[in-house]
């Protein structure tokens, strides 16, 4: 044991110092072995947790796949370790590997866990015949291939435990696992000597395996380490393994997750009658791994070897239970059966935190993959994660009407909340009594789960109550997109078509006058109020181009309200008159137009812009066009697009920036928040976006929108085109109280894939509205009352009529691509790096 004395407010002093965020030096921490206050030092452990991992407890749902039970090593703990005569053959075949892993896919598994003996070949003649007549050199070849067939054949992603590597094996492993492993166990060298648990095992000796741990950081590999504790080593010795980790981490950042592992004594080893660490001694070092890794690190311990008493372990500061698995035991544990999800999930309620499924790369490295995943597996860890790199556990996707909302989650917006956290009780408050929310406290909203969820949307409903009482609005509209030709390259759109533009499918079309007249008389013969109008940025279109076709609108109509144009259309139009903003906004007015749409927003942050659409208006061009347009007296809606490659803090900053321009103008009169349509989008076809938002993201980015323009912007819309009828159920009972308009033509959407139609009618809106006990309005653009005929006309409208889109005439361009209205955000980011 550590010999120096530690006096009491000594470690009081470490323990408010890790409080306030500082690690405990190497000293300190050594000082900490003989500090025998469990509870004392639980209670700080527990605290940074919630401040690192808030109310969440993870795991990873795995199928175990034991490669091989040869291994050169002797541990005298080991029972997955064997001897040939004992195996029925020395390695698992590829079909063996692949069945196990479809049972696992079929079972709802997204981790295919590879655990296997350590070099066999070194010692067995059999591992040596047995790969050579396979084809391998080594084991880790033959892994290598077993990992890359499980990942090709059901997109399972492989965690290896192949045990010590070299430089050049991470390097290799790397292109078929997002993450490797290796079990430190202990830095004491004292436990390889004679008669301790690691003699005879040259992988074991604790230069080797931190070499590796090393190796792994400089390959920039995901990887999870951690002690056993239990062994023979002492507390000091714990505290000097957890540093040396710590150490290698520090410097490379690569260590997603510290295990503490207790052992448990097995028949048939050398450590039958060795005595198991009590439950203090696990709850002990539990909490001094997460004092001396802090709140960010992942602490987890295995759930199977500590039946009875998880609770306890989570209150000592763990955040994760490590994989479990529906379909196979855990083969180094035999002994030790998974606890079922469902009794993991109460006894993880039962510490008042929520049980979630994490990936086997950990949600921080797999949102950032182009530092930490190999680029050939970039593409299936984007399709599985959600904007916090957690993984999408339900089919549901923006656009698909094939498959229905997740009913868990609408379940949970409707449940009583029964431990919401104190933090996230006290920004609720906040923001029901219209207090500002910094952008941290936005971002924490957008991380609620279980009960927290149900707290922010039931929160967010109460004040959609209080504002907007039972009614739920929409609007009789027309949807008319004048031209899919588009000189931009929005990596988003899979609307726009031209020699420019990111994709060529369909045929591009520019419609004529004609064609607008006709539609927008059909509109008002049907009952709609209001004309929404926009387009691709046509080379040859200039400001007088949008001015002819408000005419036109007018000629044929003059009663139609003209919603039209957004700030990148507006920006266009005003540049190449050569005119400011206002007096060319002035101009679109005396012409017609009534109010303008707030799309083109996207993700109002220039760090997601430049990924998404370079060379489109940047954040501070769009808020520019929607302030000049406020002082010029439109109203306009303000929108985001989200579930691509944004992370939350960027739907913070979009709103608290949108809240802003609200606080100077007053002219925004809708939030309407767009969920990502990913089918067709040129960057989820190239690999390169998330598949959309989740269903509990895209009710919560309604539910805190609503939460954060309390006050300021009454009324949140949600759009029947990306969520489809059920889905807007969902947010009608979550703080919407508007279902936009019913379209007629919707084609921007549809071309990107969503299956939820062109057309909502007038009668099937308030059938949606009814079914929820809710009262049906039909409104004007800007909310007000519409007449009695305009209602009794969209209700007893006739079928559309076939559209016809004008075919594009092929043109010369009059002005060079170089003098082409583009934004130089993309050359900016590029001269930054």
């Amino acid at each position: 044991m550590h010999k120096q004395a530690t006096h009491p407010s000594e470690v009081q002093d470490i323990l408010d110092a890790a409080l306030n965020g500082v690690l405990p030096s190497e000293e300190q921490a050594l000082r900490l072995a003989n500090f025998a206050d469990t509870k004392a030092l639980a209670d700080v452990a527990q605290e940074l947790r919630d401040r690192g991992f808030h109310n969440v407890v993870t795991y990873s749902r795995k199928v175990f796949i034991p490669l091989t039970h040869l291994c050169r090593d002797v541990c005298h703990y080991c029972t997955f370790a064997q001897v040939p005569r004992k195996l029925k053959a020395p390695y698992m075949t590829i079909e063996e590997v692949l069945e196990t892993a479809r049972h696992g896919q079929r079972m709802g598994c997204k981790e295919a866990l590879f655990t296997l003996g350590e070099k066999p070949e070194l010692r067995y003649k059999a591992a040596r015949e047995a790969l050579a007549e396979m084809g391998y050199a080594s084991t880790t070849e033959y892994l290598m291939a077993a990992a890359e067939a499980v990942f090709k054949e059901t997109g399972l992603l492989p965690h290896l435990n192949p045990g010590n590597l070299s430089p050049q094996e991470l390097a290799e492993l790397r292109a078929v696992s997002p993450s490797m492993g290796i079990m430190l166990e202990s830095a004491s060298e004292r436990l390889c000597e004679k008669g301790m648990p690691h003699y005879g095992s040259p992988d074991k000796v604790p230069a080797v395996r931190l070499e590796t741990l090393s190796n792994a950081g400089i390959a920039k590999v995901p990887f999870t380490t951690g002690i056993l504790i239990g062994i023979g080593e002492t507390r000091l010795e714990r505290i000097e393994s957890l540093l040396a980790i710590r150490a290698i981490h520090q410097q490379h950042g690569h260590i997603q997750e510290i295990i503490v592992q207790n052992f448990r004594a097995k028949a048939e080893t050398k450590m039958v009658n060795a005595p198991e660490p009590d439950l203090n001694e696990l709850l002990w070092t539990i909490a001094v791994a997460r004092i001396l890794f802090g709140a960010d690190m992942s602490i987890q311990a295995p759930p199977n070897l500590s039946p009875g008493v998880l609770p306890q372990i989570v209150h000592a500061g763990i955040n994760d239970w490590g994989g479990v698995s529906p379909v196979t035991p855990d083969f180094v544990n035999p002994e030790a059966p998974w606890p079922h999800l469902e009794d993991l999930r109460r006894e993880t309620a039962a510490a008042g935190k929520y049980l979630t499924e994490r990936l086997t790369v950990y949600p921080a490295y797999a949102q950032d993959p182009q530092q930490w995943v190999h680029e050939d597996l970039h593409e299936r860890v984007l399709e599985m994660i959600d904007a916090e790199g957690f993984p999408r556990t339900h089919d549901w996707c923006p656009g698909d009407d094939q498959i229905a909302p997740p009913a868990d989650v609408l379940t949970a917006i409707m449940d009583a909340p029964k431990q919401v956290s104190a933090e996230v009780q006290e920004i609720l408050t906040k923001a029901e009594a219209q207090e500002e929310l910094t952008e941290a406290e936005v971002v924490r909203l957008f991380q609620a789960r279980g009960d927290d969820f149900t707290a922010v949307t039931q929160a967010a409903d109460r004040l959609r109550r209080r504002v907007n009482g039972d009614t739920v609005s929409f609007v009789v509209n027309r949807n008319i997109n004048y031209t899919n030709i588009c000189y931009f390259k929005c990596q988003f759109c899979a609307f726009s078509k031209g020699k420019l533009a990111e994709n060529l499918r369909g045929r591009p079309y520019d419609l004529s006058d004609d064609e607008i007249a006709r539609r927008t008389t059909e509109a008002w013969e049907r009952g709609a109020t209001e004309v929404c109008m926009q387009g691709g940025i046509h080379p040859e279109y200039t400001g007088d181009t949008y001015v002819n076709i408000l005419r036109t609108v007018k000629q044929a109509v003059p009663k139609m309200h003209i919603h039209a144009f957004s700030p990148l259309e507006v920006w266009q139009g005003a540049a190449t008159l050569d005119m400011e903003l206002v007096p060319y906004l002035q101009m679109l007015k005396e012409a017609g137009l009534g109010t303008l749409p707030g799309t083109a927003a996207e993700i109002l942050d220039d760090e997601v812009r430049a990924i998404i659409c370079p060379d489109k208006i940047n954040t501070g061009q769009w808020l520019e066009v929607m302030e000049a347009a406020h002082s010029v007296g439109f109203n306009t809606t303000a929108t985001i697009m989200y579930g691509h490659v944004e992370k939350p803090y960027h739907w913070a900053r979009h709103l608290l920036r949108v809240l802003n321009l609200q606080k100077r103008t007053g002219g925004f009169t809708e939030f309407v928040p767009l969920p990502f349509v990913h089918m067709e989008a040129p960057m989820y076809l190239k690999g390169k976006a998330r598949k959309g938002p989740t269903f509990r993201e895209a009710i919560l980015m309604h539910s805190v929108a609503r939460l954060v323009f309390h006050g300021h912007i009454d009324n949140i819309q949600t759009s029947w085109v990306k969520m489809g009828h059920e889905g807007v159920k969902g947010c009608l009972n979550a703080g919407c109280n508007d279902l936009g308009g019913t379209l007629m033509n919707e084609s921007i959407s549809r071309a990107a894939g969503t299956l939820h139609g062109q057309e909502t009618s007038s009668e099937e809106m308030r059938r949606i509205i009814r079914t929820l006990n809710r009262n049906p309005r039909q409104r004007s653009t800007v909310y007000g009352s519409v007449s009695e005929e305009r209602e009794r006309a969209g209700i007893n409208a006739e079928e559309l009529t076939e559209i016809i889109n004008t075919p594009a005439k092929k043109y010369e361009r009059k002005r060079p691509s170089a003098s082409l209205v583009k934004n130089d955000l993309i050359e900016a980011v590029q001269l930054s790096r």
